[in-house]
């Protein structure tokens, strides 16, 4: 068992994809889950599947990239579910495109959506995590890649994030928080953009994964971020984990 039932956990970007997966996985442990994101019939719709499965979920608006949104998003999810123990920094705008091509203003959406959304996040749930907390920021196998050819935006985006995991994981681990980084290939809205729009460039990526196939959303990055959060990971700290069938190299 993971040990998890009765927490709470804020599971952002939570209305789709890699979100919504967590959230399911999350759920089906007893986690009452706050779901937040941009698109409130998405939200809503996750928190029908959730109830659907007999769980408790909470839906939040929130856009990431506004600090005061953040702020009255956690005192929410406290007030309403009675606490927080677990915290998923999975919303992302990902700026995507070569260094020419990629504009200034997609460059720090990516940048306010990821890391320093990320980081305000922490802040403000630190005092409700102290104690028996666990935070899994998202970071993407993409930032891997060796050949970083329209990709250094999102790369840099989110390299940036798992530098602030390995720092919460060092300061923070004292005060009974672990913080861990999950880099995941999934079926995801964005997986299914990627090989809608560039059909070749993703299916020779696919062929290099050693499992040959893409992940899915609950039941393999779900699954993993449960298994992260629960009792039998309680000295996995300050870690980046490639939960991607293999093919990325993170040594």
């Amino acid at each position: 068992m993971a040990g998890l039932n009765g927490k709470v956990a804020l599971v952002t970007g939570a209305g789709q994809g890699v979100g919504q997966g967590i959230a399911l996985a999350l759920a089906s442990e007893g986690v009452a889950v706050a779901v937040t994101g941009r698109t409130r019939a998405k939200l809503d719709a996750t928190v029908k599947l959730i109830e659907a499965r007999g769980g408790r979920a909470l839906a939040v608006a929130l856009e990431v990239k506004d600090a005061t949104a953040i702020s009255t998003c956690v005192d929410t999810v406290v007030r309403e579910l009675g606490g927080l123990q677990i915290l998923v920094n999975n919303a992302q705008e990902v700026p995507l495109g070569t260094l020419e091509q990629v504009s200034d203003e997609a460059f720090t959406a990516g940048w306010e959506s990821g890391p320093l959304a990320t980081f305000r996040l922490m802040k403000q749930c630190y005092p409700h995590l102290k104690g028996d907390g666990c935070i899994i920021n998202l970071g993407s196998p993409a930032a891997k890649r060796w050949d970083m050819s329209g990709y250094g935006a999102y790369g840099a985006v989110k390299e940036a994030i798992r530098q602030l995991t390995r720092a919460a994981a060092c300061e923070w681990g004292k005060d009974g928080i672990r913080t861990n980084c999950l880099l995941p290939l999934a079926n995801s809205p964005a997986m299914d953009w990627w090989t809608r729009e560039r059909p070749e460039e993703s299916a020779a990526f696919i062929a290099t994964v050693p499992q040959q196939r893409v992940g899915d959303c609950e039941q393999d990055i779900g699954r993993l971020v449960v298994a992260l959060c629960g009792d039998d990971c309680r000295y996995v700290n300050g870690q980046s984990i490639a939960a991607d069938g293999g093919q990325a190299f993170l040594g």
